[in-house]
């Protein structure tokens, strides 16, 4: 799997591809600014782009900048943010298109590399890797919605755990419920939060991104997702 990546702190960015390629991965280009990221990802179109939304040179916002322009000239690029912080406007940019194939980590949430390396899998392969945090903010800023305010506690965890891109199996092991509990309460969800039922795990994620995001939950519930 090959793999652009773009960070500007030498030390972190070396470390990194030290770390992808003892799991194999092949790194096709390693930037450390957003015009070379771009270019990069342009040149190399790379299995998965693995991007530090902050980059020089004015060390804003220059790294998703690079990648959602690269996203709108070959639709459905794989990319994983690496931040430090949690920037719901980044998160709704990066969601915005609904086509899959998306991530946004913290840096400092990121515990082991068996974590970092199964994200970066399952958004290469056109899923989610969503962190807590920025799923809780997206959330929080949807608080008010009346589809969020008809969840109970417990369907708002499962939710979570759903954008997450936790599969039904892994959401009851997380909560101590059973399969079939879990089923119940994401069919719950999709009827409060009036979306269409989803055929696979992946729409279905997309499916309540969407909803989170304030865009077009059905659309995006039932045909865009890869």
């Amino acid at each position: 799997m090959r793999i652009v990546l773009a960070e500007d702190l030498y030390l972190l960015r070396q470390g990194l591809i030290r770390l992808l390629e003892a799991h194999g991965f092949t790194i096709a280009a390693a930037v450390e600014t957003g015009p070379e990221l771009l270019e990069a990802l342009m040149a190399e179109r790379p299995d998965v782009a693995v991007v530090d939304v902050r980059l020089p040179p004015t060390l804003t916002d220059e790294g998703l900048q690079a990648a959602l322009a690269a996203r709108r000239r070959i639709p459905g690029l794989p990319v994983l943010v690496l931040s430090q912080h949690v920037q719901q406007l980044y998160a709704r940019e990066l969601l915005a298109d609904g086509s899959g194939g998306v991530g946004y980590l913290l840096k400092d949430r990121v515990f082991n590399a068996e974590q970092f390396v199964d994200a970066i899998r399952r958004v290469a392969a056109g899923g989610t890797a969503m962190d807590p945090d920025v799923i809780a903010k997206l959330m929080e800023s949807r608080a008010g919605s009346a589809p969020l305010q008809r969840l109970s506690p417990r369907e708002r965890e499962v939710l979570e755990l759903m954008a997450e891109g936790c599969s039904n199996s892994a959401i009851a092991g997380r909560l101590v419920v059973s399969d079939g509990a879990v089923a119940k309460h994401i069919a719950n969800i999709f009827t409060k939060l009036e979306l269409a039922p989803a055929d696979d795990a992946n729409r279905r994620v997309l499916a309540v991104l969407a909803h989170l995001n304030g865009g077009p939950e059905r659309e995006a519930a039932t045909g865009r997702a890869g």
